[in-house]
């Protein structure tokens, strides 16, 4: 969930708007050969986040176009909050600016459901060389409803903690493949020093920012935002003590300012060598290890800490969807099977470089040699995560949503968003930690209500 960035709030009333729209069966070709785009030229529009991931994407794109007589790609990126708000205004108005957007594992069950997008299943299912099966198995559930696509996944990924190895050995600090937060907590406090932070965490105001991580810890302390009949659980015991740790250890050994980072403020900071450790997207290890990263070859990775449960890694994705308003459906069926294809992450491997390809969402991926030996420091540790979480019941006790760092309904955008704002400002010591659970306690509840 490189998801990182904040997101911008958006109206649970735009996301509960329906549409009625029609669709038409379409097909399209994931092969080599030169295909004559359907129904004369064609130009589909794309939306997409400002990640390298997807911009490997538009450096391709050219492939596919030589190989697919009068079809253009034309690409719009955007930062994670501009796309989400334009995206979100656009298929829920039903504008139709966009023949293919790129949307979170958050969104795509919840769009689907709302008519809002094509179902892809029949037409991924008809092609035998797509072989829709491999897709792993927890991000595909993830973006079905009822056992409908609605979105395929680019990459995927989890959450682990990465750490740099020099840095624990000089501290002479011996980290578990499957630590708990005490005892990273502690290695912190040894790792840390007038120049660099034991460890460095998201605590910039957002849902997709600061709340990624910390839900999964609140997670794994025995709390979670809600009970199984949507009562509002932020005011409890368990969340006091998860939060309260959090802020405790980045006092003691996090990054100045905790408030202003972010999953690209704490990559920065890893690669400078000015925090030792990071517990953030698995997603980060690709760049980490690139050629021509500075800690390339020194970093170790652990699974995401836990306190009461047996894991604690998040579960996200970013996936490519087609609007039911798209004039162009077969078109944009066609593009995005090839995007997501086995050979779309070779043609990766080979322009690119093997450690670009787009990790967490097929399960052949990692039977590919060249894939195994550039990411051989964290392609085991990733797949391993992504396929033992629960996003059902990633907490103590069971819940009424499917999801792990968000809950799967309309409001949580901008409940999260406000209460990370609580919660950043209980970090930097502008408030107490009963004042901001109580008021988040408050807005989690009003939101619950509506799904009683």
């Amino acid at each position: 969930m490189r998801w990182k960035k904040q997101g911008l709030a958006i109206g649970a009333s735009m996301m509960g708007v329906a549409l009625a729209l029609s669709a038409c069966s379409s097909g399209g070709s994931t092969g080599g050969a030169t295909t004559a785009a359907p129904g004369g030229n064609v130009t589909l529009n794309l939306a997409t986040v400002n990640n390298g991931q997807m911009k490997d994407m538009e450096k391709l794109k050219t492939e596919y176009e030589s190989t697919h007589k009068g079809v253009t790609v034309k690409f719009q990126v955007m930062e994670e909050g501009d796309l989400r708000s334009a995206v979100t205004a656009d298929v829920a108005s039903g504008a139709g600016q966009y023949d293919i957007v790129t949307i979170g594992s958050y969104e795509a069950p919840q769009w689907g459901k709302n008519g809002w997008l094509v179902e892809l299943t029949p037409d991924l299912s008809a092609d035998a060389n797509y072989d829709i099966n491999d897709l792993l198995p927890p991000v595909r559930e993830a973006l079905s409803v009822d056992g409908k696509l609605y979105a395929v996944p680019f990459y995927g990924e989890s959450s682990i903690l990465m750490y740099n190895k020099e840095m624990l050995a000089k501290a002479g600090v011996t980290m578990p493949n499957n630590p708990t937060w005490q005892e990273v907590a502690a290695a912190a406090q040894k790792l840390k020093t007038a120049d660099t932070a034991g460890i460095c965490m998201r605590g910039k105001p957002g849902w997709g920012d600061l709340f990624a991580p910390l839900t999964t810890v609140v997670q794994t302390f025995g709390g979670n935002w809600y009970d199984d009949k949507w009562n509002a659980t932020v005011n409890t015991p368990e969340w006091k003590e998860a939060v309260t740790f959090y802020k405790t250890m980045l006092d003691q050994s996090g990054e100045k300012d905790p408030v202003s980072y972010s999953f690209n403020e704490c990559l920065t900071a890893l690669k400078e060598g000015k925090a030792a450790m990071w517990a953030d997207a698995s997603v980060a290890a690709s760049m980490l290890e690139a050629d021509g990263s500075a800690v390339k070859g020194k970093m170790g990775y652990a699974h995401m800490p836990v306190v009461k449960t047996k894991e604690s890694g998040w579960l996200w994705s970013w996936n490519l969807a087609i609007p039911k308003t798209t004039k162009n459906k077969a078109a944009a069926i066609d593009f995005v099977k090839w995007a997501t294809s086995k050979d779309y992450h070779k043609l990766v491997g080979t322009k690119l470089g093997w450690s670009l390809v787009p990790p967490g969402a097929r399960t052949s991926t990692y039977s590919i040699p060249e894939y195994k030996t550039a990411a051989a420091a964290y392609a085991p540790i990733t797949l391993e995560v992504m396929t033992s979480v629960n996003p059902k019941q990633p907490g103590v006790n069971p819940q009424s949503w499917v999801g792990i760092q968000y809950v799967s309904i309309p409001e949580f955008q901008d409940v999260g968003n406000q209460c990370a704002q609580l919660v950043a400002d209980y970090i930097a010591n502008r408030s107490t930690i009963d004042d901001a659970l109580s008021k988040c306690q408050t807005l989690a509840q009003k939101a619950g209500d509506a799904h009683k």
